[in-house]
Order: C-alpha cells, then structure tokens, then sequence
C-alpha cells in the first residue's frame, strides 16, 4: 500500500529511482522525464507492491509493445502461458498483459507476476465475470473487488472499460454496425447495462476506481470497447463518443495523481488511421496512445500480424506511443509460443519504423540503420547479424542458402554484387584524381 504516487511525487519534483532508470534506458534528462510524467505524458507502470522494471510509454519514449497472453476457457494450460510471456519479453515485448478466462485465474497471474519482470497488465472484469453464474448476473462489487484484488497482488496496470455509459451505448443502437462489439471487456459491460438497465459501474463510480489506484500506484489502461471489429464499423460514432468520454476521464485521472494511457482501434482503413490517432491524442490531452491494431483490412486471417504491423506503422508515425502485438493467429485460434515469436517480430519492425520519425526518438532509432547501411557496405556480415530484429534468423537464412563462389556477397548477387562493383571502380577514381592532383 502506498500514500503517494509516481505522478504525485513528479508534480512535486522528486526524481526518484524509477525516474532515473526510464531516463538512462531512454536517453533523457531525468528532470524532463518528471515533467513528462507530472503531466501525464509519459505514463510509467509500475505498481508500489512490485519490483517492476520500470518501463517508460509516452511522449520522447522509444515505442513499446505488449503482448496479450492467457489461458481459454477450452485451452488451459498455466505453464505455456508462461513460456509465452517470456519468449515475448525475450523478443522486445515491454509489457505482458494476461487475458486469462480459464483455470485458477489468482494462482495463474501471482505466478506470472513472480516470473515476469517487465510491467503486467490485466482485466478485472474478467475475473469478476468468472466469480458469477452469468456475466450479467456480476453484481459492481464483485467489478471492485476484481481491480482491488489485483492491484493487492501487484498488478502494474489495469484495462477498465469506464469509457462505455448510456450515451455509448445508444450511439452504438443506431450504429448500423456489422460486428456490434468485439472487445471482450467492452461486450461483458454493454451486456451487463442492457440486463440490469443500469450504468457502467466503472463510469458511475469513477472516482472509486481512482481511490484503489492510487492506494496501490496502478496505472488505468483505459479501454476502448467500442473499438471497431471490421473495416465497416471503423471511424464511426461510438467509437468517437467513447473516446469523448475516455477524455473526460484522463483529465479526472491526472486529478487524482493517477497515470494513465488510452487504448485504441481496432480495424481502420489506411486513410482513417491518421485522423483517428489524432483526434484520440487530441481528445485525449496527450495521453499515451495504446493501439490494438490497427488492422487494415479484414481479409487476411492468418496474416494479421502483417496488416496489423502496417496499421501500426502508420499510427506510430501519427503519434502511437504504445503498440499490441498480433500474432497469425487472431481471429482463428489461442496463439501458439511460435505465433507469440513470429508477432513479435513483425511489431518490432513496426515499432522500429514508427521509431525512425518519432520526435525525440528518430537520431537514436536512425544510428542502428546508419550502422546497418556500412555493415552492408563493408559486407560486415557479423554486424548485420548484430543489428538485426532477429539476429539469428538472419544468419540461419543466410548460411542456409550460401553463395557458391569466393566473394564475400551474398547468394542473391554473388560476383554480381552491386556495392562491391561500385566500390571498385570508385576507388579506382579516386586513385586518379589523386595522382591528378599531386601532378598539379
């Protein structure tokens, strides 16, 4: 249990350990860095009752990804979440959020929290829906409990849907959308509201919320519930008139000394994607911008870790501070340790891109590809290799299909290698034109 908080302690002008060690990883002035924090700019999760590796997500931050893991409902198995959480932190993931629905969920999260060093992140209202006989039949006690018990537990940040009230859920009657609601969390609240013919809870009682994190320092990851579930529903009322809202509910959060971040959509097509992150970052005060997605098209089941890297480059580009790793198997099955591997990657080649124009990031973000560019110069194959996403990816494609002749070039162009080509007959003209100039 904690009197204060990170953002309370920034307002106040303490630096303090967790602040020096996000602005040495990040390269900042850690007295800028508290500023950002104080503001609500950058949010750093990171709950009082956990030793967490202190992970900075905002304006100035290098882009981070999480990774969403957890068990089914059909698929229960607590060991393999684990190993999924791990090979994904292994793979550049600086979040782990567990979406578990199956099994002994408290002993499943206690055990990731103990073996997960990086911030986690969970949803409640699962729990809360778990504990009764029918989602709607949950009680707003049983909702608190869930956020109060994970937090006592060590929690860094928590996703609640506060930003659903009656207003969403009416601009979402007259939506005319094709997939109504996708968000797990989103779909138990509008189902609970319809029931009991009640407000969202988590709304209702906002400030109640805020009380149980700042005991504990969690961060609220506010949701986006109505978040688009194909290219049709995208950019559309409900999805802005919750954001409104999640607005609304920064400005209260900043109140209370409670950091925050906003989630976002979902499916957008490439031309809405821009818009829709500025008008989140606007809306929003600056808020760091989660995305899941965003996806740009709905017709590739089994390669949205690919439409979701392209979605998220360009948000990325238009602001996006934090970015979920999909893997090929969204939208068709609980992903495999190699899905968890393959999304991984490909989100860190999106938030890599997102890197190289991001204001305060790009001169860092650009010295690994200036490296990479004289490394394929020199044909430094070594340095490549140290450079790469997945440096032993690179060297197993590479000596799997080796050149047959002598030179150092690749398969592809072998003697034919254009920089080698280049590189000989230009330093045979500047040869001559320095004989030229010692003969003047």
């Amino acid at each position: 249990m904690t009197q204060t908080t990170l953002m309370k302690e920034c307002q106040n002008g303490i630096v303090g350990e967790t602040i020096k060690a996000v602005a040495e990883a990040e390269k900042i002035d850690p007295e800028k860095l508290c500023s950002l924090v104080a503001k609500g700019l950058v949010t750093i999760p990171k709950n009082a009752n956990r030793d967490t590796l202190p992970t900075g997500i905002g304006k100035f931050m290098r882009t981070k990804i999480n990774a969403n893991i957890g068990t089914s409902r059909d698929y229960i198995d607590a060991e393999d979440e684990i190993s999924k959480a791990k090979i994904a932190v292994q793979y550049g993931a600086g979040a782990i959020m567990d979406l578990s629905t199956g099994g002994d969920l408290d002993a499943i999260r206690k055990q990731i929290l103990s073996e997960i060093s990086v911030p986690v992140g969970t949803v409640p209202l699962y729990d809360a829906a778990a504990t009764a006989p029918m989602v709607v039949e949950m009680t707003a006690d049983d909702m608190f409990n869930a956020v109060r018990r994970h937090a006592e537990q060590g929690v860094d940040f928590v996703t609640v849907h506060a930003g659903i009230n009656q207003n969403t859920v009416d601009k979402l009657m007259k939506a005319g959308r094709i997939t109504d609601v996708v968000s797990r969390g989103g779909s138990f609240t509008v189902a609970w509201m319809s029931h009991n013919d009640a407000e969202n809870p988590f709304y209702a009682e906002f400030d109640y919320l805020l009380e149980i994190a700042q005991e504990y320092d969690v961060t609220l990851s506010l949701g986006d519930g109505m978040r688009p579930g194909c290219i049709h529903d995208a950019a559309d009322a409900p999805m802005f008139e919750e954001i409104l809202v999640l607005g609304e509910l920064v400005k209260r959060s900043r109140e209370a000394f409670v950091q925050t971040f906003v989630e976002g959509p979902g499916h957008v097509p490439l031309d809405k994607i821009e818009m829709s992150v500025k008008f989140m970052k606007e809306t929003c005060h600056d808020a760091p911008l989660y995305l899941l997605g965003p996806i740009v098209t709905d017709i590739a089941p089994g390669f949205d870790h690919i439409t979701s890297a392209i979605g998220g480059s360009v948000a990325g580009a238009a602001g996006t501070d934090f970015l979920c790793m999909v893997s090929p198997s969204e939208h068709l099955a609980l992903p495999t340790a190699d899905d968890i591997k393959v999304g991984m990657q490909v989100a860190q080649i999106a938030a890599h891109a997102t890197d190289l124009v991001k204001e305060g990031v790009r001169d860092r973000a650009k010295e690994r590809d200036d490296a990479m560019g004289f490394a394929r110069k020199n044909l430094d194959w070594e340095m490549q290799y140290s450079l790469a996403i997945d440096p032993e990816h690179a060297r197993a494609v590479r000596e799997a299909r080796s050149s047959g002749s002598d030179t150092e070039a690749c398969s592809m162009c072998g003697d034919l290698c254009a920089m080698k080509i280049v590189e000989r007959e230009l330093e045979k003209g500047r040869q001559k034109a320095a004989i030229k100039k010692n003969d003047l």
